[in-house]
């Protein structure tokens, strides 16, 4: 078990329940997926750069990515259907957790004037959606051998069921969410 689990075991899951009036540890929220997912829609004519980030996103997740192929043709973005424009990895269970103790620990202070993530960023399911710029903020991505950099979108998803309780649980985590007081 990582720390942020043994966290979210040992004092989340009390803090939750005594605020929200939860009788039941099965009533707290808690995360049940990380989805990350990378667009190619601009390097789709070189085939080496789409190889190039399916290989990075794997070294970041852990994981194969899948390959995303579009659902129709759009002529204006010169795309067609079923071509792959995107790579996605849906991370559960320990994998998770180390991705999110990566993330929250050494990927997230590393992003150039981090202020920490805004509010805004938790949707009204409780939900967290994050955007970041260059993937080689992850300490298991070497400069040197970049080539292309490319941004990602990293998703992590609750049962929290509402905003409120979604930033409750990202904030007792540890998540480095921005105050606006």
């Amino acid at each position: 078990m990582t720390s942020i689990q043994e966290k979210y075991n040992k004092e989340v899951i009390s803090q939750m329940k005594e605020k929200f009036g939860f009788k039941n540890n099965l009533e707290v929220p808690k995360i049940t997926k990380v989805v990350i997912n990378a667009g190619i829609g601009k390097f789709i004519k070189d085939g080496n750069v789409v190889k190039d980030i399916a290989e990075s996103l794997a070294v970041i997740a852990g994981q194969k990515p899948v390959m995303t192929k579009s659902k129709q043709s759009i002529a204006g973005f010169k795309i067609r259907e079923g071509l792959e424009i995107g790579a996605k990895v849906t991370l559960r269970g320990p994998r998770m957790w180390d991705f999110i103790e990566r993330l929250v620990g050494t990927a997230l202070p590393r992003v150039r004037d981090f202020r920490g993530i805004k509010e805004s960023a938790v949707d009204k399911s409780g939900n967290l959606n994050i955007g970041i710029k260059e993937h080689l903020i992850f300490p298991e991505i070497l400069p040197e051998q970049v080539k292309n950099v490319f941004s990602l979108q990293v998703n992590v998803v609750t049962n929290a069921r509402t905003q409120e309780r979604g930033m409750s649980l990202f904030r007792l985590m540890g998540f480095p969410i921005e105050n606006k007081e």
